[in-house]
């Protein structure tokens, strides 16, 4: 039940995003627009610099954050698709972040630009992780909780 829940979520939330730069391009349902806008503000710096363009309107997050949204349907996805119940190594989700890492290294100790595009690309294989190991533990606490009563 919470693995669809997390996957409906994974799905509808870069939705409501593209929902949301619609209803400012457009200047309709301007309510939806301004929360997400407003909600995405929370957690993301959402610098214009920083930040795709689409006909002159900035989208709701980052290069950075629009990767990690963008891909965490197909984590998701993934790991329901696995039948292995079991949670991921540590070391594949470390290796699934080195290239978000490797940005932020480039970036703030070396001062090289990059574009929103390059954060984006960088941040696909991190944010269909975080969503895998998600799935992963959510499907295999089941498991867990009847070894706990068994015992």
């Amino acid at each position: 039940m919470f693995a669809r829940a997390l996957l409906i979520a994974s799905l509808l939330w870069p939705v409501l995003l593209a929902a949301a730069w619609w209803s400012e391009e457009s200047g309709h349902a301007l309510w939806l627009g301004r929360g997400v806008y407003t909600t995405c503000g929370r957690i993301c710096h959402q610098k214009p610099e920083r930040s795709f363009h689409t006909a002159g309107v900035q989208w709701p997050v980052c290069g950075r954050c629009a990767g990690l949204y963008l891909a965490a349907p197909f984590g998701a996805a993934a790991a329901l698709a696995v039948t292995r119940r079991r949670v991921p190594s540590r070391a594949w989700f470390l290796a699934a972040a080195l290239p978000t890492a490797a940005t932020l290294v480039m970036e703030f100790l070396f001062g090289m630009p990059m574009t929103s595009l390059a954060r984006a690309l960088a941040a696909l294989p991190l944010g269909a992780a975080v969503t895998w190991f998600m799935m992963a533990a959510i499907r295999s606490e089941p498991a867990r909780s009847s070894k706990l009563t068994s015992a």
